[in-house]
């Protein structure tokens, strides 16, 4: 069985909506792009090249990969991003123009359903970078086995979050952490199956 690991940028309320670049993602009227910036630091930077350093595919809402695919050729066209296998969720077509993204296959229709039979197939890891809107079907559907979380010092206010409406009660396992010299919290967590309640009450 494929493990399907989300990695996220998140501000202290959860906001996930463009964390790298002021026109990333402006739709709802956002008007903070590139909040994370200020805080990449040597730690991060090492974080980010060990989980991308090993082998994976990546699954993808289609914002996403659209700027992942502008993107990525041009800032190292050797990265494993460009030479990985893609899942993109859509219902338009790919028409990439970039001949090193033509290993990309669409998911569309119970998308849910296709993306359980790739989890069940031989194969590295599945990682999701961003891509908000997916994730929601992901958390629905308990498709995520990891959180690969990167917390930022900020509080954003408004704008696309990791948990939305429709995420199902689960329990992670904190498997890793540490603090960047920025003050960005990296932790890892695993799922770790239902919700246990108790309660402090004598009673």
């Amino acid at each position: 069985m494929r493990k399907i690991i989300s990695l996220a940028f998140l501000s202290l309320d959860g906001v996930m909506q463009a964390p790298g670049n002021p026109t990333e993602d402006t739709s709802g009227d956002f008007t903070l792009g590139g909040w994370c910036f200020p805080y990449w630091d040597e730690v991060l930077d090492k974080t980010m090249g060990e989980q991308m350093g090993r082998p994976f595919d990546m699954l993808l809402g289609r914002k996403t990969y659209d700027i992942f695919e502008e993107a990525w050729p041009k800032i190292d066209a050797e990265s494993i991003i460009n030479k990985c296998k893609k899942y993109v969720v859509t219902n338009n077509p790919i028409k990439p123009e970039t001949p090193i993204w033509k290993n990309s296959i669409r998911i569309d229709g119970n998308v849910a359903e296709k993306i359980k039979k790739i989890k069940e197939e031989s194969g590295p890891e599945i990682q999701v970078h961003g891509s908000t809107n997916l994730l929601q079907t992901l958390l629905k559907h308990n498709l995520i086995d990891e959180l690969w979380l990167k917390i930022y010092p900020v509080v954003i206010g408004k704008g696309k979050k990791l948990f939305g409406e429709g995420s199902i009660p689960a329990a992670f396992q904190l498997i890793e952490s540490t603090v960047s010299t920025s003050g960005v919290i990296i932790a890892n967590y695993r799922l770790a199956g239902q919700v246990q309640t108790g309660s402090f009450s004598p009673d």
